[in-house]
Order: C-alpha cells, then sequence, then structure tokens
C-alpha cells in the first residue's frame, strides 16, 4: 500500500511540475513579448512595398524567361 500513495504523490509533483513549466513558459513569453521593439506604421508600408514590388518584377522576370524560352522551342520544333 505504501507503493501507491507514493507513486500518486510522484504523480502529483509530476503533474505541479508541468504546470509549473507550463506557467514559467508563459511568464517567459511575456516578458520577452515586452522587449519587442515594434516597427512604426510608416516602416511597415515601406517594407511591404517594396516585397510586393520585387515579387511583381520577379513574376514578370520568370513569365518573360518562360514565354521566351516557349518561342525558341516552337521555333526549334517547328523547322
Amino acid at each position: 500500500m505504501a507503493k501507491k500513495s507514493s507513486a500518486s504523490a510522484d504523480e502529483k509533483s509530476k503533474s505541479k511540475k508541468g504546470q509549473n513549466k507550463v506557467a514559467k513558459w508563459f511568464k517567459d513569453l511575456r516578458i520577452e513579448f515586452k522587449k519587442v521593439v515594434w516597427p512604426s506604421r510608416k516602416t511597415v508600408v515601406t517594407n511591404t512595398s517594396v516585397v510586393l514590388g520585387v515579387v511583381v518584377l520577379s513574376s514578370l522576370l520568370m513569365f518573360g524567361l518562360d514565354e521566351g524560352f516557349l518561342a525558341l522551342l516552337r521555333l526549334i520544333y517547328n523547322h
């Protein structure tokens, strides 16, 4: 019988340790979020514009290359 009570005590302490780890993780997370320096609205808009511009230019470049190679293959296979 003593083994059962010590086993249940071990389970309870493990359960509390697991809860303490989760609580500590959330506490550490809150502390880290306080350290974050959030960018200004202007910075976000500028960076987003740059990314969208690069994506559009890259897609146009890839489209142009694809069409060019397709035209080249058509010329090769039609001869």
